[in-house]
């Protein structure tokens, strides 16, 4: 199947499950109204309303980490995504509209993976969620883009690809001024992955510090204090990361996967070859593609092949072998493993372990 026979059969399944939102959201209304109880994952009821804590909820792990870190024991916090899932295959369930519909602060993305969350926040039952997308709280919204050997969706050439990413970037820095038919017809080349930079961290932590502030002045000074404590181990961090970038021989990462690390590799002044773009439908490469990357890795004296975390490593294992070289993961944090999650794996964490990898990747 073809990517754009993909994106038409994804898009259909969407528009299915969107037509039923409505239908979950009154369900939802109905049922937290009745009930007035919800279940966690061990069976114990929560009251939702009668909660003293702040209730919080979050798409996928990189927010839900920052809000760990900025608020601690201090706020309820839940995250959609389950550990292990991927994001690209996520389906809300009515559990999960009852808590977006319960919580004080909402916080997601706002790329095309959350689509669905753009159809449910229109609905009467969330007027009164406050809500946080993630692509407003960074200053330059990228768009995606295909570089040289990249697969080609069916209908793009990479001339064409290369002329719209310019012109996608100067529009997002005037997104304030889109209309929504404008915004929605945009979203869809938007780059969403914002917070594999560091340094966009750092400007997201600041915005869910303001928010929570803002909802809980009571513990206002603790947040303040521990996103303070934060945003210096991310100063730390992106040091690290630009002193693994100074002292390298190349500047070139190949990926045999998706490419979610845009904002990443512009921070840090990075090139980079890969299978796909970041949110593209395609898993399986062209010949061409594969071609391409090996002889990339034979050509330039790439070390390392690197992947995502939670993906298939077919590709990556292939070129490695091709090239005998070694594979490695480079973690975008977009979810963690199960078994991670139970051991409180952070955003932290992965990044340190990124910045080892890169060492590798750029020696």
């Amino acid at each position: 199947m073809n990517a754009n026979n993909q994106k038409i059969n994804k898009k259909k399944k969407r528009n299915f499950i969107f037509r039923g939102v409505s239908i979950l959201c009154t369900i939802a209304f109905l049922v937290s109204g009745l009930c007035g109880c919800t279940a966690d994952d061990n069976g114990e009821e929560n009251h939702p309303k009668d909660q003293k804590k702040l209730r919080v909820v979050t798409t996928i792990f990189p927010q839900y980490d920052f809000v760990r870190q900025i608020a601690g024991d201090n706020v309820s916090l839940t995250m959609l995504l389950k550990p292990g899932e991927e994001t690209h295959s996520y389906e809300p369930t009515p559990q999960d509209i009852i808590a977006i519909q319960n919580a004080d602060l909402f916080i997601y993305v706002g790329g095309e993976n959350d689509e669905w969350v753009e159809d449910i926040l229109e609905s009467p039952e969330m007027e009164d969620v406050k809500r946080l997308r993630l692509v407003d709280c960074v200053g330059n919204i990228l768009a995606e883009e295909h570089v040289e050997g990249m697969k080609e969706e069916r209908g793009h050439s990479h001339e064409d690809e290369e002329e719209e990413s310019h012109d996608e970037e100067e529009h997002f820095l005037h997104s304030a001024e889109e209309t929504e038919e404008e915004h929605n017809e945009h979203v869809h080349t938007m780059d969403e992955h914002v917070w594999t930079s560091p340094c966009n961290a750092i400007d997201i932590v600041e915005h869910i510090t303001e928010e929570l502030c803002s909802l809980d002045p009571e513990h206002g000074q603790t947040y303040k204090d521990n996103a303070e404590a934060y945003e210096t181990q991310l100063k730390e961090l992106d040091t690290s990361f630009r002193n693994v970038v100074k002292n390298a021989k190349n500047h070139t990462l190949l990926f045999g996967d998706r490419f979610p690390f845009r904002y990443f590799a512009a921070e840090y002044g990075l090139d980079y070859y890969a299978a796909f773009s970041g949110c593209a439908s395609d898993t399986e490469p062209s010949a061409a593609t594969m071609a391409f990357l090996i002889n990339k890795v034979k050509e330039e004296h790439i070390p390392v092949v690197l992947k995502m975390e939670l993906s298939n490593d077919n590709i990556a294992n292939a070129i490695a072998e091709a090239c005998d070289v070694p594979v490695k993961v480079f973690y975008s944090s977009h979810n963690i493993s199960a078994k991670q999650f139970e051991a409180g794996v952070t955003y932290l964490d992965l990044m340190k372990e990124n910045v080892e990898t890169l060492k590798e990747a750029l020696r």
